[in-house]
């Protein structure tokens, strides 16, 4: 049925329904974007695997992701809605049952790269059906409602699974998501419109989707192996050079090509390509955010995977309260404002964070954690919602999956370069505060004297005294140089966020200068369709 059909049949409740399926839809893929964070300690420990090479599990999803994204108009076009997420959906069943039972990190990675592929779908339609169905001044508000399932799959995904993690083992993270996604196929099957019959299939871009799949690939995998292998090392160089060329020949590509995947003169619009600029940034910082502290309160704080998936509940129940109320002031109020407000607000959260120890109760980082995703819901709609809005009707399509694809795309790199970070950080704390540790150094002294003295009050042997206190200085300074590391990191995402504020004050100006804002008392109802 089409969509003009199932309002007839439905009602005006029929908006509401497409929007409780396709949130059914995207908790199934939020799920598995953030609750295996929560068990990267347990895969690196079941494997034998090192931080970096664990980080994969998160960025093979996010690459996998960012690329499908721009799949989604061509999708659209060729299956329909109905089609294309029930295809979306199946093939995200088939990853997650792959994750659920990967024997080693090999299939485990692969498992996640389907999921990604898969989840790279489900948002960018759901966004295509919103602004089918609501109205131009409804839209900013459907975004914050349908934002809610966004959220909501973080708030209480790393919780459930951190309880699963501890009641039998990882593996059954990736099973979580399964119930969602057989009922969002049934609803799919109810409530979405099918494709038009006489609209024409467009040709699909493989060289396009090969030329950045290469880059994507050969330009994240460079950064995971820098460090390990050199990065001056032959083989480094060569998988940066081939991503530089993969780039540029997939920008020509899709200047040239008559049916591109990616339409870029959808960026000579300076209202979206500022927005595109925000969302990158942004999916840089969140990402990244969201990697950083369930692995501190993990490895660093010795926290649990439940404890660990409870520290982030609050901040996620908190967003079901700020979407739907951004949503609506969105249609209503310069989405710069909105932006900036959110940006500085994250910025600031992320500089508190920085001063993260040992010793940070859990009280104090949930409430870190919680204020930055306030500034996210500030962000969240307003980006989504003003983007598109500045867009003709004819390339919603190609924006939605635009602005979701420079997103996850910022979160690709940003998890990959905060890991190789924490990494080179580590090692530069580490022998920094080694250095220190000298025979000259008064309180190395004392130190290693009281713990000797400790050692022999619980009976060890004179002879294994000082090498024991020895070892547990080596342990102090390794978990110091680590916090010194992660601190180093939120203070990476503060700057990230800062920095955005730059090309969202271009936004704001954009489309004020556009007409974009109508008269006082219609705020951002009267955008204009086609900028």
């Amino acid at each position: 049925m089409s969509i003009e059909a199932l309002l007839l049949r439905y009602g005006a409740a029929y908006r509401w329904l497409a929007t409780m399926t396709v949130m059914v839809a995207t908790i199934a893929v939020v799920l598995s974007t953030t609750i295996v964070n929560v068990a990267i300690p347990d895969v690196m420990g079941a494997f034998g695997i090192s931080q970096v090479q664990a980080q994969w599990i998160s960025t093979g999803f996010l690459a996998a992701m960012t690329v499908t994204m721009l799949l989604t108009d061509w999708v659209y076009k060729s299956l329909g809605l109905k089609a294309g997420m029930i295809v979306a959906m199946l093939v995200f069943l088939v990853g997650s049952i792959l994750g659920g039972i990967a024997p080693n990190e090999g299939i485990l990675t692969l498992a996640r790269v389907v999921q990604g592929a898969a989840a790279g779908l489900v948002q960018p339609l759901a966004m295509i059906l919103l602004f089918q169905v609501f109205p131009i001044d409804q839209r900013g508000m459907a975004m914050g409602i349908y934002g809610i399932g966004v959220v909501l799959a973080p708030a209480l995904g790393p919780w459930i699974g951190g309880m699963l993690i501890d009641t039998f083992n990882w593996h059954y993270v990736f099973f979580l998501g399964l119930p969602f996604a057989v009922l969002g196929i049934v609803l799919s099957n109810i409530f979405l419109p099918v494709r038009v019959a006489s609209a024409s299939v467009p040709r699909f871009d493989w060289p396009g989707l090969i030329l950045l799949c290469v880059f994507v690939a050969t330009a994240l995998n460079g950064l995971t192996n820098a460090q390990r292998m050199g990065w001056g090392s032959d083989p480094i160089l060569w998988q940066f050079m081939v991503s530089v060329f993969a780039i540029g020949a997939f920008i020509v590509w899709e200047l040239y090509t008559d049916k591109p995947m990616l339409d870029l003169r959808i960026f000579s619009r300076l209202p979206f390509a500022a927005a595109a600029l925000v969302s990158f940034i942004l999916g840089a910082g969140l990402f990244g955010s969201l990697y950083l502290v369930p692995l501190f309160v993990q490895t660093i704080q010795g926290l649990t995977p439940t404890q660990a998936g409870l520290l982030l509940m609050p901040s996620g129940l908190v967003l079901i309260l700020i979407f739907p109320m951004v949503g609506y002031l969105s249609d209503r109020l310069p989405i710069g404002v909105l932006i900036g407000t959110g940006m500085v607000i994250f910025a600031w959260a992320s500089y508190l964070t920085a001063q993260v120890t040992i010793a940070t109760s859990f009280g104090l980082l949930a409430w870190w954690t919680v204020l930055s995703r306030i500034g996210l819901g500030f962000v969240f709609p307003s980006l989504t919602a003003g983007s598109l809005k500045v867009l003709p009707p004819e390339w919603v399509g190609q924006g939605a999956g635009a602005i979701n694809f420079t997103r996850q795309l910022g979160g690709a790199f940003g998890v990959n370069l905060l890991a190789v970070l924490l990494e080179r950080r580590t090692e530069f704390h580490a022998d920094a505060l080694a250095h220190t540790q000298s025979g000259g150094n008064p309180a190395t002294l004392d130190l290693i004297h009281k713990l000797a003295g400790s050692l022999n009050a619980a009976g060890l042997p004179d002879f294994q005294q000082v090498p024991a206190a020895l070892a547990f200085l080596a342990e102090m300074i390794t978990a110091q140089a680590s916090t010194l590391a992660f601190q180093d990191g939120f203070l990476i995402v503060t700057v990230i966020f800062l920095v955005a504020l730059g090309p969202t004050w271009l936004l704001h100006r954009a489309v004020a200068r556009r007409g974009a804002i109508s008269a006082p008392g219609r705020g951002n109802a009267g955008l204009r369709e086609t900028s």
